[in-house]
């Protein structure tokens, strides 16, 4: 990669470290470990060197007018202008072949096994920097309309949870119930982080419940990574803990056997999609299919079964066959 390449990649990720509500004051060297890490997978410190940032943070003073400051008090840099980022400021050509590199890099590596999941994002990604010369050329949406999701709160927190899962730290973090509405303190052990529907959730091992918790990044806030370890003191696999789970609840209890009909035009659909990998077919017919799999009950499960509305039908077990009904039931009362 050119030196000038390197730099458009090294200002955007200094940018967002300044930014970063979670990790405010970033010193010379964690910016230098950041921009090591995200162009170099390594911290090391064999890429970049401490004088490389320094240049950096004096180039963006002068290219963007960035108000990078140094506190004496925090000793790290920030924003000045805490509204500032040169995100907002229009790409140069340096910037244009920076990111078409990086596409083009990604693409390399989009049929290894290990980027499996995400083959589908490094396409899009690929198609939008390649669609045009300009890949922020909003003009480009008047003809291409690609598909696009609303920004989850608390995706902020995604490096710091991550940097606190890989050194085994523990975490505190006050929470929203969205039920009862209240906000309480919480120390976990972080195990893992999940995404599910464009939301990103934590898997913890919660201190005070005993019990692994899922919390959704949205109701976090004020996020502080301790330094205190913890040891494993349990076994978590997180595939044998989803095996049979539909989006991110997992229950302890055993998985049932659903067995369920579809029309010939939503099996189509399933084939090309499965509900859940344990989704098999098990028997033909001249208008329906029908289909079974092996999935704990949860709210995730029932929102996408009522998602295919006439076309699937319950079949067994009857316990959950009834409770669809009574959903149906409702949601006729609510319509009049």
């Amino acid at each position: 990669m050119s030196k000038i390449k390197n730099a458009q990649l090294r200002y955007r990720v200094i940018d967002r470290a300044l930014r970063n509500p979670y990790k405010p004051f970033p010193t010379k060297e964690e910016l230098r470990q950041a921009c090591e890490e995200a162009i170099f997978g390594s911290v090391e410190g064999t890429d970049i060197c401490d004088s490389t940032i320094e240049k950096d943070m004096f180039a963006m003073r002068m290219e963007f007018d960035a108000p990078i400051k140094y506190s004496k008090k925090e000793k790290g840099y920030f924003y000045e202008d805490e509204h500032f980022s040169i995100d907002k400021i229009p790409l140069s050509e340096e910037d244009i072949e920076a990111i078409k590199f990086a596409a083009n890099t990604l693409m390399q590596f989009r049929d290894v096994s290990i980027f499996d999941q995400f083959g589908f994002a490094i396409d899009k990604i690929f198609d939008r920097v390649h669609i045009s010369n300009n890949p922020t050329d909003e003009e480009v949406n008047n003809f291409v309309q690609f598909e696009s999701q609303p920004k989850s709160q608390g995706n902020d927190m995604l490096p710091e949870l991550l940097k606190a899962i890989k050194e085994k730290k523990v975490v505190h973090f006050g929470y929203t119930n969205y039920n009862s509405g209240k906000f309480k303190e919480r120390t976990v052990l972080p195990l893992l982080l999940k995404e599910y529907r464009n939301r990103w959730y934590l898997i913890s091992y919660d201190t005070n419940k005993k019990k692994i918790i899922t919390y959704a990044l949205a109701r976090m806030s004020e996020l502080k990574v301790t330094e205190e370890y913890f040891l494993d003191q349990f076994d978590f696999d997180p595939d044998v803990y989803f095996e049979h789970s539909i989006g991110i609840t997992a229950k302890e209890e055993n998985p049932v056997n659903l067995v369920f009909k579809v029309d010939k035009i939503g099996s189509k659909y399933l084939q090309e999609q499965p509900i859940h990998k344990s989704q098999e077919l098990i028997k033909e017919g001249k208008n329906r299919d029908t289909y079974q799999m092996n999935v704990v009950i949860s709210e995730e499960l029932k929102r996408t079964i009522l998602s295919h509305g006439s076309q699937l039908e319950v079949v067994k077990p009857k316990s959950f066959r009834t409770e669809i009904q009574t959903i149906v039931q409702e949601m006729i009362e609510n319509y009049g």
